[in-house]
């Protein structure tokens, strides 16, 4: 019988979680391999975190119009992702709407209707189309003053990804990532087991996956927190949670939150654009 070593680990104001099922490991090695990840992962949110004074996307925050600046490939990854999908989306991903939640929400996290003059002054800085990237160099140039980049939204499916590679150095293949519930993802499946079985977040349901990535979005957790980039408004609390399933995990992190701003046209088209991605709402 398959011994299923798990580990955790708070980062990324979340707890990340690997459980190894492989045969030929055992609990010292899994815990060494999962040290290594969560080592990682902490790397990356020094690198990634808006929070973190010293940090590529603190600095990029510091930009004005027309200046550059050189970011590590992680902060470019990313980055380079949220543009993608945000063109792939029709503007429903964006990683610069962090303006719009000190203007609709106050100090306790109320939903407020701001003032129309700040809210006009915000729309010059929100918007993916206002930054460029250059691959050489791993350049970023922004295009307008007082932008605040945020990767909230692919940051923590980023990590999971690199989580992904570190397991593999170690010669780890049957391992499932979780990062706060909202972001799974299903590598080779443990022995005896064609697939990693997920309950979804109504506690009825069951998904499962394999060499998948799972995220899910919604309100259950932290209320109105979505902003719809398209309108510049929050979007309106539903009982429904929006779940993407794609091939890694930083995509189907940002495409959890661009599901819960598309029409279910606009999904549909999308996930026949690019088979591996799938679409539920529950």
């Amino acid at each position: 019988m398959t011994d299923y070593h798990r580990f955790s680990h708070d980062a990324m104001a979340t707890s990340f979680e690997v459980i190894i099922a492989q045969d030929d490991v055992d609990e010292m090695y899994a815990a060494q391999a999962a040290q290594a990840v969560f080592a990682e992962i902490d790397r990356l949110e020094d690198e990634l975190s808006r929070f973190r004074p010293g940090s590529d996307i603190f600095r990029l925050n510091q930009l004005g119009a027309g200046e550059c600046l050189a970011i590590s490939l992680a902060a470019w990854d990313c980055l380079n992702l949220a543009k993608t999908v945000h063109e792939e989306t029709a503007g429903a991903f964006d990683i610069t709407v962090g303006p719009l939640m000190h203007l609709w929400r106050d100090a306790e996290g109320n939903l407020i209707q701001p003032d129309e003059e700040r809210l006009e002054l915000a729309r010059h800085s929100i918007g993916s189309q206002l930054f460029e990237l250059r691959e050489e160099g791993c350049l970023v140039r922004v295009l307008a003053d007082h932008m605040v980049f945020d990767l909230g939204a692919v940051g923590k499916g980023y990590a999971l990804d690199q989580a992904v590679q570190v397991l593999q150095d170690w010669s780890i293949t049957r391992a499932f990532l979780n990062a706060g519930d909202s972001t799974l993802v299903a590598l080779d499946s443990p022995s005896g087991e064609e697939t990693w079985a997920v309950t979804l977040a109504d506690g009825t349901q069951e998904k499962k996956l394999l060499h998948q990535a799972l995220s899910g979005s919604g309100f259950m957790v932290k209320g109105a927190h979505i902003m719809n980039p398209r309108t510049l408004k929050p979007v309106p609390v539903q009982g429904k949670r929006s779940y993407a399933i794609a091939p890694t995990a930083a995509l189907s992190d940002a495409l959890s939150t661009a599901f819960m701003i598309m029409t279910p046209d606009e999904i549909q088209a999308l996930c026949e654009r690019y088979s591996e991605v799938e679409w539920m709402e529950i």
